[in-house]
């Protein structure tokens, strides 16, 4: 059997739903796929338990190919363009700055 690593993200406890919430990010070998899931579970389960409810669900979607996943690419150095291309030079007049005075 595969050990596949998953980051579980933003868990949370709906009270309104009763259901414990996170979004799950599965890494494999083809790149990172994030799963919203949700198990309905009281508030009193314990946190590795609905853990591992979440966890459990995130991989089953992921296994059998579920398309409610988001596909996040690698990630890439931020390309820095050109700093003074979008630089734009300001003319301040010195009279209109001044404070006005007295005739």
């Amino acid at each position: 059997m595969q050990t596949v690593p998953l980051q579980l993200s933003d868990v949370i406890y709906n009270a309104t739903n009763q259901s414990f919430e996170a979004r799950v990010t599965v890494h494999d070998t083809s790149g990172a796929r994030s799963y919203a899931c949700a198990i309905e579970a009281p508030i009193t389960m314990e946190f590795e338990d609905a853990a591992a409810g979440l966890a459990t669900q995130a991989m089953r979607r992921h296994t059998h190919g579920r398309s409610d996943s988001v596909h996040m690419p690698q990630a890439a150095a931020p390309r820095r363009p050109m700093r003074r291309r979008g630089l734009r030079t300001m003319v301040i007049d010195r009279f209109a700055s001044a404070p006005p005075q007295a005739a």
